[in-house]
């Protein structure tokens, strides 16, 4: 799905932080707070191999994202969908992301730590704001 333009501009919003939730191999979900970005014009997000966001998404891609709106009118995005998982630029992204929301060049990174990029297909979007529609909700 092509997300709509006041989605991606809120993705991109340096005051907009996103809660992740995966699901857990015994089905409960794994909630976390993390930095979030459009990248190709799909929710993006990084973590590091060997977390639990990337265990729970290598076997399964199953991914649901909420961000509320920083203007504090109550809107908010939840994307669900499937991630794609991968090193290709991630390093990059946690840079990008560190200066998004520290105004920090490069981000603390951690030896021997490999990043990856999770860029989510999404299938729908709810919540509400000017991002739903009737065909997303």
């Amino acid at each position: 799905m092509t997300l709509p333009q006041s989605a991606v501009a809120l993705l991109d919003d340096p005051k907009a932080y996103a809660t992740v939730i995966t699901m857990n191999r015994n089905g409960t979900p794994h909630v976390t707070l993390v930095w979030i970005e459009a990248v190709d014009g799909v929710p993006s997000f990084n973590t590091a191999v060997g977390r639990v966001k990337d265990r729970n998404l290598t076997r399964d891609p199953r991914v649901i994202v909420s961000v509320v709106n920083p203007a504090g009118n109550g809107d908010y995005a939840v994307f669900y969908g499937q991630a794609r998982v991968t090193e290709d630029g991630a390093i990059e992204q946690i840079d990008r992301l560190a200066k998004k929301y520290t105004g920090r060049d490069r981000y603390n990174h951690q030896p021997g730590e490999t990043r990856i990029r999770v860029d989510i297909d999404v299938d729908r979007i709810g919540g509400r704001g000017p991002w739903v529609t009737a065909t997303s909700a």
